[in-house]
């Protein structure tokens, strides 16, 4: 009996995903930014403040969005995890456990995918990774459990 290959057969890519804010929502994060700047322009002084304050942050809004993409992304090695405190890649051994938490509130539901690897816990949301944290999770499944690691063929 033969070992099973490595890669999947030549007719079949390997399972990857990448996620990363929806570039829509960059590019109002980037008119309003501007559209701030424009009416702290010609505000009265408590005004510029204002507006301006609110240039300042849609513009460090929209550049997170440029700089760090994608927030996530997995192949069948592992992860790469890319937010402002974490930028780290972790093979899939390392992932102690991959969740979906729901919080209700007033309301409205909430859902954060979390991804925890030991020491760290890295949390993130709908807008962070531009799809719904519960198809991610699914994804991420998907990709993990395809890999050769998971199915027991050494590299």
């Amino acid at each position: 009996m033969q070992p099973a290959p490595a890669q999947p057969p030549a007719g079949r890519p390997q399972p990857t995903g990448r996620w990363f804010p929806r570039p829509v929502e960059t590019a109002v994060a980037a008119g309003g930014a501007l559209l701030a700047a424009a009416l702290a322009a010609v505000s009265d002084p408590a005004g510029r403040v204002l507006f301006g304050l609110a240039a300042i942050g849609l513009l460090a809004l929209t550049a997170v969005d440029l700089l760090l993409r994608p927030r996530l992304a997995a192949d069948p090695t592992g992860v790469r995890i890319r937010t402002l405190g974490v930028r780290r890649r972790l093979p899939w051994s390392a992932l102690e456990r991959v969740d979906v938490d729901e919080r209700n509130r007033y309301g409205l539901t909430a859902r954060t995918l979390e991804l925890d690897a030991g020491g760290m816990l890295v949390v993130l949301g709908r807008r962070s990774l531009g799809a719904d944290p519960r198809e991610v999770a699914d994804a991420l499944a998907r990709i993990r459990y395809t890999s050769p690691q998971a199915s027991g063929v050494d590299q």
